[in-house]
């Protein structure tokens, strides 16, 4: 797999990634996985989850679970993803986002577990997925949804663990940060689209990038935007703009209580509901329903 342009912090994150892979295949070979993978349990439905929140005229938020990140180093030191996952539950998340990451996010599969254990909710694969093997461990983990980051694979790459996440029956999220991600990711069938307002080069954040992208995305394609999410005026003008699936991680996960923090940010208000969002000046913004790489 070759892919040009990579920024540095994602090229030393796929190295490492590769070193696992390999580590992990010596340790659970890929017909052991598979035959894992197969006796997980069944999955949850994450698209269907998200389409029935925005079907109901709400916002769908996948609320992530994350202790650090490159940007940002630890986010969280009272850790606790059982807890953190069901406070998000009770806070009106739609689904889950979990890292897996361990180096540089120290995340764990054991999180995406406990997570999903504790909630009724579907969870997404919250990592850098460059092989197949690591789908099958996906599933076998109890994901219901997996991250193929645009930027991190080549075309063919990137069909082929689309295809393959589609035959062990969990959904996919492809994420792009600008036009010509958005093309490449537009050959694939996939129905969710994550746009990441993270400059990968730069890490900082703009909902500028989803304002820009999201025009773009097809009828039929579900956008969801990633990262920079911080007020309810954001949350208004996105979904002004026809954008109604959110995925957001620090805002939560900086904050004392995720749960409540989540409620705050798009939990209904007086005048809020089906009819739209009610900007900060009062008025009702309705917009049509538009067809994440971890921060």
């Amino acid at each position: 797999m070759s892919v040009r342009g990579i920024p540095d912090v994602l090229a030393r994150i796929l190295d490492r990634k590769r070193e696992e892979i390999e580590e992990g295949i010596r340790q659970v070979p890929l017909a052991e996985m598979r035959r894992r993978a197969a006796d997980a349990p069944a999955p949850r439905g994450f698209r269907a989850a998200i389409e029935a929140r925005i079907g109901e005229g709400r916002p769908a938020v996948i609320a992530e679970i994350k202790r650090a990140s490159p940007s940002r180093g630890l986010i969280r030191r009272d850790f606790d993803p059982p807890r953190i996952a069901a406070g998000y539950e009770r806070g009106g998340a739609t689904a889950l986002s979990v890292l897996t990451d361990r180096e540089f996010f120290r995340g764990s599969p054991e999180h995406l577990r406990a997570a999903r254990a504790a909630t009724s909710l579907p969870v997404l694969r919250k990592d850098f997925l460059i092989d197949p093997w690591q789908v099958h461990e996906a599933r076998a983990m109890g994901a219901d949804c997996v991250l193929l980051i645009v930027a991190a694979l080549d075309d063919d790459t990137l069909r082929e663990l689309a295809e393959l996440a589609r035959e062990v029956g969990v959904d996919t999220l492809v994420e792009v940060h600008d036009e010509a991600e958005l093309d490449r990711a537009l050959r694939i069938p996939a129905p969710l689209v994550g746009i990441n307002n993270r400059d990968l080069r730069t890490f900082e954040t703009s909902l500028a990038t989803t304002e820009r992208l999201a025009a773009r995305v097809p009828a039929g394609r579900r956008t969801v935007t990633e990262s920079g999410i911080a007020s309810r005026e954001d949350v208004a003008g996105l979904r002004a703009r026809g954008v109604h699936a959110f995925l957001v991680g620090e805002a939560f996960m900086s904050a004392p209580d995720p749960g409540e923090r989540l409620a705050a940010l798009f939990g209904e208000s007086e005048g809020e509901g089906e009819g739209g969002t009610r900007s900060a000046s009062g008025n009702t913004i309705t917009g049509a329903i538009a067809g994440g790489s971890p921060e």
